[in-house]
């Protein structure tokens, strides 16, 4: 398994990280009881997944605490990174006042005396650009080493390329697939700063593993997709299979994400030993230098003038 230095600090993880919004998550991505859970999490560790990205918001904070229990005895096994700004309760607090106790609270949780990361959960773009104490705040958290790194986790180039610009982070979280590409034109500026990113939303909600056309029915979360969205997304999934040449294209889609060497980890949600295994079995697999070319001109001919929305 690749791994790669984490966020100026002296941990290494695997490329291949775990995104854990899934975890114990009935409200969108169906039941999961916390003893599966906990199972899940200790396989993944097991096989050599080392890095989970987790939230307050993700189960109103059983995917947090289904990780503490997760790794009892464990801790430096793993590199965990949280967030900042969406509490368990279900609140939207980005106050600076708040940042410590919202950092307490994941620590109880994750039954943990400190972070690996820890970052703002798509922020306002004027903390983006440095306007607020936000930073200077996570600053001292970082030297109190209650933190060892922090950052943010955001959508768009827009937001990318401000934080870059205007304020000094560790670690950044961006959307970044096949159909949404326009990051890359950025990752070497910030490789440059020394920056750990991390991919999310690599299969862009389950489109790219090829399993979903214009006639899959959607729940939870996936019923955002209008019809007009559904469609044009089917054509999309065809036009990237016929560059794979393959039914079951997860593999192509994560190792598209890989191919970019700036990209520090990917975190494809999990919610199954077996969708776990699938990911580690295929992790060290390489697309051709053709076929990421034809990727790339798939998303420039077809997306990059009209771009899909998450």
């Amino acid at each position: 398994m690749q791994q790669t230095h984490y966020a100026k600090t002296n941990k290494k993880i695997n490329r291949l990280g775990f995104g854990a919004w899934q975890l114990g998550n009935t409200d969108f991505w169906g039941h999961m009881s916390v003893e599966d859970g906990i199972e899940l999490v200790k396989h993944a560790i097991d096989k050599g997944v080392n890095f989970f990205d987790t939230a307050p918001g993700y189960a109103h904070g059983l995917s947090e605490t289904i990780i503490g229990m997760a790794i009892s005895g464990r801790r430096e096994d793993v590199v965990i990174n949280t967030k900042l700004g969406h509490t368990a309760d279900g609140e939207t607090d980005f106050s600076i006042f708040s940042l410590r106790d919202q950092i307490n609270s994941s620590l109880e949780r994750l039954q943990t005396d400190y972070l690996d990361s820890i970052i703002l959960h798509n922020p306002a773009m004027n903390i983006l650009e440095g306007k607020t104490p936000h930073f200077q705040e996570l600053k001292k958290l970082k030297e109190e080493g209650i933190i060892k790194a922090y950052g943010v986790s955001i959508d768009t180039y827009e937001e990318f390329l401000t934080t870059l610009n205007s304020v000094d982070v560790d670690v950044i979280e961006i959307l970044f697939n096949v159909f949404f590409q326009e990051p890359a034109q950025l990752f070497a500026k910030a490789k440059e700063k020394g920056i750990s990113l991390i991919a999310k939303v690599p299969l862009d909600s389950g489109w790219l593993t090829g399993k979903y056309d214009e006639f899959s029915e959607f729940e939870g979360i996936r019923t955002r997709w209008d019809d007009e969205t559904i469609l044009r997304r089917a054509q999309l999934v065809r036009d990237f299979k016929h560059i794979t040449r393959a039914k079951d294209t997860t593999r192509h889609a994560i190792g598209f994400v890989l191919s970019f060497p700036e990209i520090t980890a990917v975190i494809p949600g999990i919610k199954s030993i077996e969708q776990l295994d699938e990911h580690v079995k295929h992790q060290d697999f390489k697309i051709s230098a053709e076929m990421k070319q034809a990727m790339i001109e798939l998303y420039e001919s077809k997306i990059k003038d009209n771009p899909l929305y998450w």
